[in-house]
């Protein structure tokens, strides 16, 4: 068994000691889902959306807790954690609201007596979880799937150890059954070998492309359903007649929240050039206004990046940019885990800001002619998570819809999840929709049922 620590990202404060469980430990915490199956599965979806009702309201109870915990393992800033708490409750009321109808037979006109699709749920599924929305991300998958009477284990990242076991004890003090959620720290070869287990009917992932491979084709040699919600290389479209004065702010949040550390930040902005030098500007006296330093103060926008190397990565991105002939407006200097807002001009198609996912506070402008340049610039992406338009011209913009091949596309906001609207992309970006009624029905069996009487 492998031990590994869990590291403040401000100041470098160890926080824990962990150590991976062992096979048979995980072995034994599948077979407590296993033996739960039967009655969790078959209790009345009223009874689990009271349960999730509770959830909720222990979220918003212990918020400042779980925001605290958050800032400490990855550098959240805190006035965001209690944020993300917030919409974590959110989620969860919205389903115990909801579900009851979404998960609603849905009946079917034939030549039967009566037909009817059923939504029954698959079983244990096992979530593969990121760092960077440590509560947000497990509980948009937790708060459907557990609500459809599946089983969950969840496998966080190492660096939000205490996340993971905190979600585990939240479902406990809500009054879930022992074995319902569960949390693991375990390595690939375990989640592998958990992954190609009869017990588990199905894997979801959030994180990288690499990984999202990788679980893929362990589910698929499985035969086994699998959701990836993968990177981001979102587009942020700048016509010539935007509203800059009403949405320079909102333009500048959708890169530099979450210290840049967000699958649906905008991370390339395409700008008319008409607009241009306005837009920049503006963008870059919006950003410099944000303040910088310790995420454990409440008026910190911009803290620390989740870990050293993650901040020497990006580093490396922007330098090869600059090597191939960007420009650094603001930023590009690095302390440690912190990586100072950065904002890039003279971007082209070969760099890999523009190619590739900058996980961090750095904003790559890139000037076009028109409006057609500024879509086809935007639409030239291996990743289609979601792209975000503004302009006053809205009718023009909806015209847009067909050509933009996202899982999302704003007008005149930040791309954001939210509970009312399926969340997930294509290509890159991965496969299966999250929250709303697809979330709640990607695992569960959608059965047909024919009766002639």
């Amino acid at each position: 068994m492998k031990d590994y620590q869990s590291t403040n990202p401000y100041n470098g404060e160890i926080l824990k000691n962990y150590t991976l469980d062992s096979s048979s430990a995980i072995h034994n915490k599948l077979q407590k889902a296993l033996k739960i199956e039967a009655s969790w599965s078959t209790l009345k979806i009223e009874d689990r959306c009271q349960l999730l009702t509770k959830v909720a309201e222990l979220l918003i109870d212990r918020k400042e807790e779980y925001a605290t915990l958050m800032t400490k393992e990855m550098g959240k800033p805190i006035s965001q954690g209690i944020a993300e708490i917030e919409k974590c409750a959110w989620v969860c009321d919205f389903y115990a609201l909801n579900a009851e109808d979404l998960l609603a037979d849905e009946i079917i006109d034939t030549d039967a007596d009566e037909s009817f699709i059923s939504h029954d749920p698959l079983g244990c599924v096992l979530a593969v979880m990121p760092w960077n929305y440590p509560f947000w991300q497990v509980l948009r998958f937790a708060a459907p799937t557990l609500t459809a009477g599946n089983t969950a284990i969840l496998k966080h990242a190492k660096n939000v150890t205490g996340c993971s076991m905190a979600i585990e004890q939240l479902f406990l003090d809500a009054g879930y059954p022992e074995g319902c959620f569960q949390s693991i720290k375990a390595g690939h070869e375990e989640i592998e070998k958990l992954i190609a287990d009869d017990g588990i009917k199905a894997v979801t992932l959030t994180g990288s492309e690499k990984a999202g491979k990788s679980i893929a084709a362990t589910a698929g040699s499985n035969l086994k359903k699998s959701v990836l919600e993968l990177g981001g290389n979102n587009a942020c479209i700048v016509w010539e007649d935007a509203d800059l004065d009403q949405y320079i702010s909102t333009m500048a949040t959708a890169r530099m929240q979450n210290t840049g550390q967000s699958c649906i930040a905008a991370k390339r902005f395409i700008v008319c050039a008409d607009i241009y030098d306005a837009f920049l500007e503006n963008f870059t006296n919006q950003v410099t206004s944000f303040k910088v330093g310790d995420p454990m103060k409440e008026d910190t926008f911009i803290g620390v990046m989740a870990r050293e190397d993650l901040a020497q990565e990006l580093q490396k991105q922007v330098q090869d940019s600059i090597d191939l002939g960007a420009k650094v407006i603001l930023g590009n200097e690095r302390n440690g885990a912190y990586y100072s807002p950065t904002i890039l001009t003279n971007v082209t198609e070969d760099m890999p800001v523009f190619k590739e996912e900058t996980f961090g506070p750095v904003a790559a402008i890139i000037k076009v002619e028109n409006r057609e340049e500024a879509i086809k610039l935007a639409t030239n992406s291996r990743f289609g998570l979601g792209s975000m338009l503004f302009t006053q011209d809205v009718d023009n913009a909806m015209n847009m819809i067909s050509d933009i091949p996202d899982g999302a596309f704003f007008i005149n906001d930040m791309v954001k999840s939210d509970p009312r609207l399926p969340f997930g992309g294509t290509k890159a970006s991965g496969y299966g929709r999250e929250l709303s009624r697809e979330g709640i029905l990607e695992f569960v069996n959608k059965k047909t049922v024919y009766i002639k009487k």
